[in-house]
């Protein structure tokens, strides 16, 4: 499962860093359009506010990998121990409970979008493309959630009490 974590953060990291040369290319093709050629180019806005969308999304599935997400700390800055994995366990079945809502209003969304047939305006791609990365960041939370939740549950099992109690015939 390390192996797979360490493949899945050069993948979103190595798009993420594509994402943002894309983002940074086509703004200053804007710009350059706009302000030395005097006749901006008409696709260009649409496609930033799309990567944008892309970029946020897929760079905080990136962020929760790292543990370099928002958090508020206040009652786990106050906890040790056990009662503090325990807690981190929490946070973190929360997480995949978000990233569940995340794949299945995405996935509906998607379809809504495709079956309806909208299509942006100056791109004319469908928008089910562009909202597709909205289940796709959820499956890339949800894994990060379900392997910190696997972490976790090795380190209470190896360093708390055993699971099962013992068995007094023994």
């Amino acid at each position: 499962m390390e192996r797979l974590k360490q493949v899945i953060d050069r993948v979103l990291a190595s798009l993420v860093i594509v994402i943002m040369a894309v983002l940074v290319l086509d703004v200053l093709w804007q710009v350059f359009t706009r302000f030395v050629l005097r006749d901006p180019s008409s696709y260009t806005e649409e496609l930033a506010r799309f990567l944008l969308i892309w970029l946020g999304l897929l760079g905080g599935s990136y962020a929760a990998g790292q543990h370099l997400h928002l958090a508020v700390d206040l009652l786990p800055g106050r906890l040790q121990g056990r009662q503090r994995q325990i807690l981190e366990l929490i946070i973190e079945a929360c997480t995949l409970a978000f990233a569940l809502l995340l794949i299945v209003g995405g996935a509906r969304l998607v379809w809504l979008m495709l079956y309806l047939g909208q299509i942006s305006a100056a791109l004319q791609v469908p928008l089910g493309y562009v909202y597709l990365v909205l289940p796709l960041s959820g499956v890339f939370i949800g894994f990060y959630s379900i392997y910190y939740l696997w972490k976790g549950v090795r380190a209470l099992r190896t360093a708390g009490a055993p699971v099962d109690p013992p068995d007094p015939a023994e």
